[in-house]
């Protein structure tokens, strides 16, 4: 017996079998007569559009039994109210119909089931993401359900080349996943390469979501931090890449987008440095490159001058430590940056209403107490306040991580192995980012290896529309 086959009631006795009808509470069955027939509705009762449904139902109980056609394709072309209709014609996708927020119809003496999207599913305001924040431009966000965050890429790119293909991913969450791309820009090779690995997933289900997908794409070393997928929370991120020839991945339940392929300064670059002039985009770029370099190699570079005292330069010897150390500098650096991290989770789980006063506690302890105390020292105090700050000027937290792990090797090495340390922490870091391929195989440090002049200058300055398209012609 199947759910295509056979009369209503049989029918209707297969279907609750199937999706456990009776046994769990939000997925309901309705049984009515149109035109003499009898009809049975499923659906999952938590996405229901209640006020589109009822319409739909009040126009189905108006068809009497002479205006009834006899055919499915008569029924679509004289009988449905509603443009959004597709015809289920397999077990599996009925399933993928009905749990994912469509309505069905099973109408006695049509094989083929109905199905109608009236879906609407919880969501929360398209507001500005809290992470990827501008001082001024557009302050919309993407957000947990799936269509409402392809509208907000369509509504900026208004063409037909822009395309969208669903995929579905798990044996058990059979999460939609749109790969997004713009059809007369995108390598064709890159978006095979795409589109094969998502089909090619087999896993139960993408239990963290788009953290889930990136393992199951990536095929990299897994000790290797630095990240092979850029993450935006921000539309107009998310189109400006699809401009450029990039992949957009859409998962549904996730508040942001994958892009790829991606390279180490694609995930440097910020909204912040399109929405002002050229000049001024530009010095938002190079200062962030620059502190993000300091934030490297700022304290491996201070603990090997502390361990050389005679390599300083004359007029520098501010920088050293005044006070007696008590504690290995070595040791106060490991303790302050995993205090930094301690103090992030922290305010993660704080209430709100508690965390300005909590935060001004920890200032006070962190800053005063354990200075006096002599467990740290100022200048170290200082100087990992300017590398727990640095941090926050890129939006990546994977690449923030990968920043601090290479921070903590390099203190390591410095302090086991002195100057040559250091240089092979540097040669460890330099290795990482050349063996970091990206998804389609381009360099991780593209465009300075492979060397590509026009596309450098574009990614250290900040160039005008025009200059840009120049330059564009130019490379073609």
């Amino acid at each position: 017996m199947s759910i295509f086959t056979g009369s209503i009631d049989e029918r209707r006795s297969e279907v609750t079998k199937l999706l456990n009808i009776g046994v769990t509470f939000d997925i309901i069955q309705r049984n009515i007569i149109i035109g003499g027939r009898g009809l049975m509705l499923i659906a999952a009762n938590g996405f229901l559009d209640s006020d589109l449904s009822e319409k739909i139902i009040e126009y189905f109980y108006s068809i009497n039994s002479d205006s009834m056609p006899e055919d499915l394709h008569g029924f679509l072309q004289n009988c449905m109210p509603f443009a959004s209709v597709t015809l289920v014609q397999d077990e599996q996708a009925f399933k993928d119909a009905v749990l994912s927020g469509l309505i069905c119809f099973i109408i006695d003496g049509y094989e083929p089931i109905i199905s109608i999207d009236t879906r609407q599913y919880p969501s929360r305001s398209i507001e500005e993401p809290d992470k990827d924040k501008v001082l001024r431009g557009s302050r919309d966000g993407f957000v947990e359900s799936l269509l409402p965050n392809t509208a907000l890429i369509r509504r900026r790119i208004r063409d037909e080349n822009l395309i969208f293909e669903i995929q579905k991913v798990g044996r058990s969450s059979r999460t939609d996943v749109a790969v997004g791309y713009m059809k007369d820009r995108v390598k064709e090779d890159v978006i095979i390469k795409v589109l094969n690995r998502i089909k090619s997933i087999n896993v139960d289900s993408l239990t963290m979501n788009q953290e889930s997908l990136a393992e199951a794409l990536s095929q990299g070393h897994w000790y290797n931090p630095y990240p092979k997928f850029k993450y935006t929370e921000r539309p107009d991120t998310a189109a400006a890449s699809l401009l450029e020839g990039s992949v957009v991945i859409v998962v549904d339940n996730s508040p942001s987008v994958m892009i790829i392929p991606t390279s180490l300064f694609d995930i440097i670059e910020d909204a912040n440095d399109y929405y002002f002039p050229p000049i001024t985009g530009t010095y938002l770029r190079l200062t962030r490159m620059v502190t993000n370099a300091l934030a490297l190699f700022m304290t491996p570079l201070f603990l090997l001058f502390v361990e050389n005292p005679d390599w300083i330069p004359k007029g520098f010897d501010f920088i050293m430590i005044k006070d007696d150390i008590n504690v290995n500098p070595l040791l106060q650096f490991l303790i302050l940056e995993l205090a930094v991290d301690g103090l992030k989770m922290a305010s993660v789980n704080t209430p709100s209403m508690l965390s300005t006063p909590l935060s001004v506690v920890a200032a006070i302890v962190f800053g005063d107490y354990t200075v006096e105390s002599g467990w740290f020292n100022s200048e170290i105090m200082l100087y990992m306040a300017f590398v727990a700050v640095a941090n926050y000027t890129q939006s990546n937290m994977e690449l923030g991580y990968a920043l601090k792990f290479s921070r903590i090797m390099l203190l390591v090495f410095t302090e086991l192995f002195g100057l040559w340390g250091f240089i092979i922490g540097t040669v460890i870091i330099i290795a990482a980012l050349l063996l970091n391929k990206t998804f389609a195989g381009r360099g991780y440090l593209y465009p300075l290896i492979p060397f590509d002049k026009v596309q450098l200058l574009k990614r250290f300055f900040r160039v005008s529309l025009k200059t840009n398209e120049r330059l564009g012609q130019q490379t073609k």
